[in-house]
């Protein structure tokens, strides 16, 4: 089974060479499953009306077309039963909204029905401390000679937080992510740093640190670390099933993939010197 970038979680890959032939692996077929791509995001500084959730399928290894789902119906509801709906662009298996209204610590409520079953996930929306600084060393990693940039903020005291970093950077198509909590430095001021040896001069590196709850950050961490980040490697362990927080109403066994979070989120970029 294939899934979208961040929901990979077989990691089953297997090759064989030889001087005249490839041999495909004939691999374990499953139904596939609905995948649901809702990440909530209100940058700091934007409205954050605008929004777009994504329905996906799982599907076999060797197709390298991931199948969009259409033709279903998409609503968030806040505390006071506001709804907010969700219009697909014909045929995309992207669901628009322009209208949602996002506010720090309020409870929502997503609702997807597709394929005659009824899907619910229910989540609070989550602040972010904004970004102070940016730092770049020049003796940083394992080497002590790769540049390295270091982002800052001041986690909010008297609070437990978590924190989601994202970087970007524009010298290869690939981006990190990695998970964090205040656990041990709540109050005080903390960093998220880079994850690349490859970084040079001129090169752009978009850092965005974004606010979770308890139990997304969980799912990160879990997701992060299957995927080969956090100092494992994509065959350090065992191909897995990460469940989400979506939940199917009507047949609860046959449960989706993915994850709807509500994060407010701070952005930078930084040349590097």
């Amino acid at each position: 089974m294939k899934k979208i970038p961040l929901l990979i979680v077989f990691f089953s890959v297997l090759f064989f060479t030889s001087c005249e032939e490839v041999v495909n692996v004939d691999l374990e077929t499953q139904p596939p499953k609905l995948v649901v791509e809702a990440a909530i995001n209100w940058t700091k500084g934007t409205t954050g009306n605008q929004q777009v959730i994504k329905l996906t399928t799982t599907t076999d290894y060797y197709n390298n077309t991931i199948p969009v789902v259409s033709g279903a119906t998409i609503f968030i509801k806040n505390s006071t039963n506001k709804v907010f709906n969700f219009t697909e662009v014909p045929q995309t298996g992207q669901y628009v909204c322009n209208n949602f209204e996002p506010v720090i610590n309020e409870t929502y409520i997503l609702t997807v029905i597709s394929g005659g079953a009824t899907y619910n996930a229910t989540e609070i929306f989550k602040s972010v401390a904004p970004i102070t600084r940016i730092e770049q060393k020049n003796d940083g990693g394992f080497t002590k000679k790769d540049i390295e940039i270091k982002t800052y903020f001041n986690d909010p005291a008297d609070e437990t937080n978590y924190y989601l970093y994202h970087y970007a950077y524009s010298n290869q198509v690939t981006t990190t992510y990695s998970a964090d909590e205040d656990k041990f430095t709540n109050g005080n001021e903390m960093f998220s740093s880079s994850d690349n040896e490859n970084l040079k001069p001129g090169d752009v590196v978009e850092v965005k640190q974004i606010g979770i709850s308890k139990d997304y950050y969980n799912y990160m961490k879990i997701l992060i670390s299957i995927a080969g980040s956090n100092g494992g490697g994509p065959f350090q362990s065992p191909p897995a099933t990460v469940r989400g927080n979506v939940i199917n109403m009507t047949d609860k066994s046959n449960y989706p993939l993915g994850y709807f979070s509500l994060s407010e989120i701070d952005t930078r970029k930084y040349t590097i010197q």
